[in-house]
């Protein structure tokens, strides 16, 4: 089974919470099936003893090794993902909150009468922003993150992880061949389409719908053609700074903000 590497305090708390959840749930079901996870650290602060003490609870093994050995482990991580700080989460990439987007479907009979929020993220392939966007996510309730098989980072990746501060590991995440397809069997269960553009309407004169789906697209390409002629209204968020437009996890902020205040 592939794993993953998971580093950065908060990341790490939240998927061993995660695991932790879901071995209760597989245990009340009757299931032995565990996923494999283990901590790995070295000399161990105030921060990393709360940790260990978490993932004790959960059943996770705990062993104390070097720094070299932990810097070996995240060599092949980019960026700040390497800054390990003395301790390392390995675990089964089904640790994480990947779902079917069928599934999610079906299961929207079960919730006529409650809000539900989708964001679909077309194109966005920096991780770092998906990580952003999905600690939203997670923030603002959202029922369910669309993405790409391709042409998208994936959300299991430990940049996205660590950027989100764990809240990958609650935030369900589902990948789709094709996410035109995928847009029109949302509108087919009562969703409305709203697509972020510069050109589109202000979202203070936007009424959301109980059920929404906020399309976001890449900064610099946007949303592509056939998915924005999926969309019902295309919105946009007023500015007055010199640059082109918002960073699109902190447009995705502010659309969820606006959406929730809406519905609350």
């Amino acid at each position: 089974m592939q794993s993953e590497i998971v580093t950065g305090f908060h990341a790490v708390e939240e998927r061993v919470r995660r695991i932790s959840d879901m071995r209760r749930t597989n245990n009340k079901a009757g299931s032995d099936e565990k996923s494999f996870a283990e901590i790995l650290f070295a000399a161990p602060g105030p921060r990393v003893k709360k940790i260990l003490a978490a993932a004790n609870e959960a059943g996770i093994p705990c062993r104390e090794t070097t720094v070299s050995v932990l810097d070996d482990i995240v060599s092949g991580l980019a960026g700040a993902c390497k800054e390990h700080r003395g301790l390392v989460l390995r675990c089964s990439a089904m640790s994480h909150t990947d779902v079917s987007f069928d599934s999610f479907l079906a299961g929207l009979a079960d919730h006529s009468s409650e809000k539900q929020c989708v964001i679909v993220l077309d194109s966005v392939t920096d991780p770092h922003n998906i990580g952003a966007v999905i600690r939203s996510c997670d923030q603002f309730g959202v029922s369910l993150v669309v993405i790409p098989d391709r042409h998208g980072a994936q959300a299991d990746s430990a940049a996205v992880s660590r950027t989100s501060a764990g809240a990958n590991a609650w935030v369900p995440v589902a990948s789709v061949p094709n996410l035109v397809r995928a847009v029109q069997q949302l509108k087919d269960n009562g969703f409305w389409v709203y697509g972020a553009d510069a050109d589109g309407v202000s979202v203070a004169a936007v009424e959301f719908a109980k059920r929404s789906v906020i399309v976001m697209g890449s900064e610099g390409s946007g949303i592509s053609r056939l998915l924005m002629k999926q969309c019902d209204t295309i919105i946009s968020i007023p500015t007055c700074g010199r640059l082109d437009s918002l960073n699109v996890s902190v447009a995705a902020g502010i659309l969820l903000y606006a959406y929730t205040v809406q519905q609350s």
